[in-house]
């Protein structure tokens, strides 16, 4: 009797990045379904269980990190990495403690992927930064921590930093700052 394929969801509201991820899994052998948002991903788990999951965390709606909890409630064991053109250490701090597995710079292809979702010890070979970060890498991580502190709220956000509303829209439009 075959094996059952392993499912694996992709949500994503990028169309060419879905269509190529799904393609790829699916010839390595996964069961893919995908959604375009937060909520259409919470919609199909009413029906189905995915073993692994690729989330966008900055999509239109919600947040991917919204997705997480629903997915552990539906498969406590499943595999989970989150995908993001915006790394912060508080967004991936975040994620880790909401369940996923790992957290990933875009772009990220299949192989990737699949190599984050099957690492179980941690890789002891990732050096430390010789010099401390940049003054405009820590606006942005700080920004970033007060922006989930406030629920994604630009508004609220933009009153506890203290800045134009405008001004932090800028800033947070700007890819992140290198180290």
């Amino acid at each position: 009797m075959a094996e059952t394929a392993k499912s694996f969801l992709i949500v994503d509201d990028d169309a060419t990045f879905t269509r190529v991820l799904s393609r790829a899994m699916t010839r390595r052998g996964f069961d893919v379904k995908v959604a375009r948002s937060a909520e259409n991903a919470i919609d199909l788990l009413q029906e189905w269980q995915p073993d692994y999951a690729s989330l966008d965390l900055k999509m239109e709606g919600a947040s991917g990190l919204t997705v997480i909890p629903a997915l552990t409630a539906v498969n406590p064991d499943i595999k989970i990495v989150v995908l993001t053109g915006y790394a912060s250490i508080s967004t991936a701090v975040e994620a880790i403690k909401l369940g996923a597995t790992q957290y990933l710079p875009k772009p990220a292809n299949a192989d990737d992927i699949l190599q984050a979702l099957e690492q179980t010890t941690p890789d002891e070979s990732i050096e430390i930064a010789p010099q401390p970060m940049s003054v405009n890498r820590l606006e942005w991580e700080h920004i970033q921590k007060v922006l989930a502190e406030h629920e994604g709220n630009i508004s609220a956000t933009a009153r506890a930093l203290g800045m134009h509303r405008r001004t932090l829209q800028r800033k947070l439009s700007k890819h992140p700052v290198r180290q």
